[in-house]
């Protein structure tokens, strides 16, 4: 994988939000803010997700002799991926 070397990172006011706006209950809607444990949470989990179906579109690819990357890659692996998750 040529761009091993780079971290994979997410904004974690992103994820805040991302997390908000989720809650359907009413006692959740009213909070403003997640603790930022959650937050960090939620980002380390989010990290490792990518970063295992970066492997393995990687070795899906492999398998079937192609040099990049492709979407069609990324669809193979994921209902296993979910599975696993």
């Amino acid at each position: 994988m040529a761009n091993a070397g780079n971290e994979i990172a997410f904004k974690k006011e992103t994820i805040a939000k991302l997390l908000t706006r989720s809650f359907k209950e009413d006692k959740t809607k009213g909070f403003l803010s997640v603790s930022s444990d959650a937050v960090i949470l939620v980002t380390e989990m989010l990290k490792v997700f990518v970063e295992e179906a970066t492997r393995r579109a990687v070795k899906q690819a492999s398998s079937e002799d192609c040099d990049t990357i492709d979407i069609e890659h990324f669809e193979k692996i994921l209902p296993q991926l979910l599975l696993d998750f």
